[in-house]
């Protein structure tokens, strides 16, 4: 097996989460509807607050 190729946005800071069953409901139903990672949908979770807290 091969290795993976380098992102050009390599991740070097990891982090770790503790949900509790309402949470971790809701993370796997946005994940498959969205059809992407648990990882992607906190990012763009992330993305969403960062958005708000900038139009204010």
């Amino acid at each position: 097996m091969s290795p993976r190729p380098k992102s050009d946005k390599s991740k070097h800071h990891r982090f770790e989460l503790r949900l509790d069953d309402e949470m971790d409901k809701m993370l796997n139903e946005c994940s498959k509807k969205l059809e992407t990672s648990k990882t992607e949908v906190i990012n763009k979770g992330i993305k969403m607050v960062k958005s708000e807290l900038d139009k204010k």
